[in-house]
């Protein structure tokens, strides 16, 4: 499937008033497109796009004003306010101040996905709504916009699952359980069988060295994303990106002892982005650097 990309956004971030900071093109996300701009006023008419709108105000309050049929909405939305706007429906929204936003774009099959079966989720609007989970999560996407490795694409692909489950819960009126709390307590999931896990474990090991997206261990364990990240983590105990980064971590410090492989050559061989990407992860999790635990070895 092809990276969300700027034909996907519904025409808003080609127009002269947004200037991006940073964007994930080209960073191959399937299910999510992230933009982190300043914005001048205007008012516009946007064409209805296939994905999902998330905006987060990074400053504020401003007012937006938004245009539905004959129905207007006007806020005062300040910082952390959310705007949210379901896919396949035109855009008519005026802001009347400058503003520094991170933009969100969701596939709505990631969100279905999220939503699992029984029916599907339809999206409502929201204007300078607030949920600091989401707040979070989109911020965390941001944070891996903004200092991109190959490594991180299982990370952002949990990010965005993630997401997809709050939104799909706090939209959904039956009260279905939310991935996001049964990870952290809140509901019991089943688990992977023994062969799902097995094939997942064996696909992280025969490409330990290339980004690995979600979608591919998955596909191993035949299951959507959506499911596979929940139920990897009640088998683990933690999310495919943790395990991942401890399979990573564990191979590099048996190359680290056996061999004489410069530091920087262990690192790509592991997935790692480069050497200081593994110095940084030895050291946050072993107190240690390649260096002195190959000289302790």
């Amino acid at each position: 499937m092809p990276e969300l990309g700027l034909l996907d956004t519904g025409g808003i971030l080609c127009q002269p008033w947004v200037s991006p900071d940073r964007t994930s093109s080209g960073l191959g996300w399937e299910h999510a497109y992230v933009s982190t701009q300043s914005e001048q006023p205007y008012r516009a008419r946007f064409y209805a796009a296939a994905t999902h709108l998330l905006i987060l105000h990074l400053d504020g309050p401003v007012t937006v004003r938004r245009r539905s049929g004959p129905s207007t909405q006007t806020r005062q939305i300040p910082a952390g306010g959310i705007f949210l706007h379901p896919a396949g429906r035109a855009l008519d929204v005026e802001l009347q101040e400058r503003l520094n936003t991170v933009h969100l774009y969701l596939s709505d099959t990631a969100l279905q996905d999220a939503h699992g079966p029984g029916g599907t989720v339809e999206l409502a609007e929201e204007l300078g709504s607030s949920d600091p989970l989401v707040e979070q999560l989109v911020l965390a996407l941001d944070g891996v916009v903004r200092r991109w490795e190959p490594s991180a694409r299982t990370y952002a692909d949990h990010l965005v699952t993630m997401l997809a489950a709050r939104l799909a819960r706090a939209h959904t009126a039956d009260g279905m359980a939310d991935p996001w709390d049964a990870e952290h307590g809140g509901g019991a999931l089943s688990g992977l069988t023994d062969q799902q896990l097995m094939s997942a474990r064996e696909l992280m090991e025969e490409r330990i060295s290339e980004p690995l997206p979600v979608s591919a261990l998955a596909s191993a364990a035949g299951l959507s994303a959506s499911q596979f990240s929940r139920q990897f983590r009640t088998s683990t105990g933690r999310s495919p990106h943790q395990f991942l980064l401890q399979l990573r971590l564990d191979h590099a410090r048996r190359l680290l002892r056996s061999t004489r492989q410069p530091i920087a050559e262990v690192a790509l061989r592991c997935g790692f982005s480069h050497q200081e990407h593994l110095t940084r992860v030895m050291r946050a999790k072993l107190g240690t650097t390649p260096a002195a635990f190959r000289r302790a070895a």
